[in-house]
Formats: C-alpha cells, sequence, structure tokens
C-alpha cells in the first residue's frame, strides 16, 4: 500500500530494519485520551462528533518517520491526539476500514454499542445489500 517492501512491526521483530509500526514513546495502556477527528472521514461519520475520549490499551503506533508517506496515498491520518500523535487512520478509497489504537469493543454494550462498531456493521450491511442486488450470470 505505502510502497514499503520490508515494513515490520516492533512487537514481532524488534531487530527489523524498518518498522513501520514501532514502540509508542510513552504506554498508552489505560489512559483516557482526547481525539480530534477530520471532517468528512468515516470516524466522523460514526461518531458525528470532531472530538472524543477514548480508552487505550496499546504499547506500539505508526512510527513517526511515516507520518507524511501515510498521507501521500489512499491511507489517510483521521484521527489524533491533543500533541497530534496518530490514533486513527482510514482508507480513503474504501467502504470501511478504519484502523484504531483504541479499541472500541471495549467501551461497546449491547444496549449503547460504541459508534465504530454501527459505522462497521452498517458497511457491512450495505456492502451485502449491494453483492446481492448485482445480477448473477
Amino acid at each position: 500500500m505505502l510502497g514499503i517492501r520490508d515494513a515490520e512491526h516492533e512487537e514481532t521483530d524488534p531487530g527489523a530494519q524498518t518498522l513501520l509500526i514501532s514502540k509508542l514513546a510513552c504506554s498508552l495502556v489505560g489512559k483516557n485520551q482526547r481525539i480530534k477527528i477530520a471532517p468528512g472521514s468515516h470516524a466522523h461519520q460514526a461518531y458525528n462528533r470532531q472530538e472524543v475520549i477514548e480508552q487505550f490499551f496499546c504499547n506500539y503506533g505508526l512510527n513517526p518517520q511515516f507520518r507524511d508517506k501515510v498521507n501521500t496515498g489512499k491511507l489517510r491520518i483521521t484521527g489524533v491526539d491533543l500533541e497530534r500523535e496518530v490514533r486513527i487512520v482510514e482508507l480513503s478509497d474504501h467502504p470501511f476500514y478504519v484502523a484504531t489504537l483504541f479499541l472500541p469493543q471495549v467501551s461497546s454494550k449491547p444496549e449503547s454499542p460504541h459508534p465504530l462498531i454501527v459505522a462497521y456493521l452498517t458497511a457491512a450491511l450495505a456492502f451485502k445489500a449491494r453483492r446481492n442486488s448485482r445480477p448473477r450470470t
């Protein structure tokens, strides 16, 4: 996607030469953070807000060396914390590809599902409806 052939994740290959995903300077495990969301993004449409607070359970994120490269293609940074660190990325041309550093399922309850989970399920149902409405050959 980004043209990085040897991209690796520091958790699974800490000695790799090209760490696209690297250890965060400070663990986010158990922390709540305010996230600013880009207008028009899938996340913005799901939350219907430009700012949310989410709880994190991660120690790894986008290596800052690759931040500019991420925003040059179809993969876009659509959510950042108050220090402008990446917290949400999306594929601009995909019906619903949203990746977060927080876990929406943690705060989702049957009586109050998380907005990103609802948006994902809505996109999945729309995809199924489009697929089923195609003429069969």
